[in-house]
């Protein structure tokens, strides 16, 4: 039997782990929402006590589905983009498009620390096409590295709610200000969500605490980010539907406005000048 790779990961970077399991486990259900052969397999080839994080939670599923249907419409008008994955962890995002999509030519970059482009380097399959940069996304030298000629799409999935206020916000502006006619996709949990996070009463198990998110944004607070030199268009783009009443539930919260606007997460498209 092939040995697995130990997954020494703490901190934020232990929710890649987290994120993970429920899109592997989602991808292998008879009914499932997400087709992720790739995730199936580097959840397999992990040696990590999984348990820890209690049940799959179909709305990391719903999340990355969101975020894939955005990225391809772009690469449809962009074929030839740069797809940038800022913290993307254990995501197999990559592999997910490039199945889907015909004739793929977009290139890629994951940009995340060194702990977390080990295991990628030593468990993803190779492609000539996707590159690895082992540092911070707050470190702004990965943006020399993008090919902004044919276009680029930056995401952000589940990283902004662990910077601090400042950094998220520096972060924004500065990839307006970098990638012109290009992108930034990013979500957030609403404030009574990172407040919970913040004073460690998220545990979905005695033995796994969520990490705090010392940022968030309002709706009305979002749409101000249009204020941002270079930024050209804010939206809000609704969850993809999942499964059964709570995957309804959830497109629908995300869709919902004005009196519910407290208690939504948010998922944020900025198109740059």
């Amino acid at each position: 039997m092939t040995s697995k790779a130990r997954a020494d990961l703490t901190g934020v970077s232990e929710t890649a782990l987290l994120t993970l399991h429920s899109r592997a486990r989602e991808a292998q259900r008879p009914d499932t929402i997400l087709s992720d052969p790739v995730a199936v397999d580097l959840l397999a080839s992990i040696d990590y006590d999984f348990t820890r994080f209690g049940n799959p939670r179909q709305d990391m599923a719903i999340r990355s589905k969101t975020f894939d249907r955005q990225t391809r419409e772009y690469l449809q008008d962009f074929p030839k983009a740069t797809v940038v994955a800022l913290a993307e962890g254990l995501q197999t995002s990559f592999w997910r498009l490039d199945t889907a999509i015909d004739d793929p030519q977009f290139r890629w970059l994951t940009v995340d620390l060194p702990p977390i482009v080990e295991l990628r380097r030593a468990l993803l399959p190779a492609s000539d096409r996707v590159e690895l940069c082992a540092q911070s996304a707050l470190d702004y030298s990965w943006m020399d590295r993008v090919d902004t000629d044919n276009g680029a799409f930056v995401t952000a999935e589940g990283l902004l709610m662990y910077l601090q206020p400042e950094q998220s916000m520096a972060l924004i502006t500065e990839c307006a200000k970098r990638f012109r006619g290009g992108r930034l996709m990013f979500d957030l949990a609403p404030r009574w969500f990172t407040g919970l996070a913040n004073r460690g009463w998220l545990r979905p198990t005695r033995r796994y605490t969520l990490p705090g998110m010392p940022f968030t944004l309002s709706p009305a607070e979002v749409a101000r980010l249009v204020d941002v030199p270079g930024v050209r268009v804010v939206r809000e783009i609704p969850a993809e539907l999942g499964r059964g009443l709570f995957g309804g539930f959830a497109g629908a919260l995300s869709r919902s406005h004005s009196i519910l606007d407290p208690v939504r997460p948010l998922t944020v498209l900025l198109e740059f000048a």
